[in-house]
C-alpha cells in the first residue's frame, strides 16, 4: 500500500501571483496594436495601388 498524503489545495502558496486583469489588458492592447498596424498597411497599399 502506497503512502499517500492528501493536502488541501487551498493551503498551497502561489509562488508567482499573477494579475489576470493586467495580463488581459496587455494582451488586448498588443493584439489591437498589431491589427491596427496591419489595417494601416492595408489602407496604404490600397491607396498606392489606385
Amino acid at each position: 500500500m502506497e503512502n499517500i498524503q492528501a493536502q488541501d489545495p487551498r493551503l498551497h502558496v502561489n509562488e508567482e501571483p499573477r494579475d489576470d486583469l493586467h495580463d488581459l489588458m496587455v494582451g488586448f492592447g498588443g493584439m489591437f496594436g498589431f491589427m491596427f498596424v496591419v489595417f494601416a498597411i492595408a489602407v496604404i497599399v490600397k491607396f498606392v495601388n489606385t
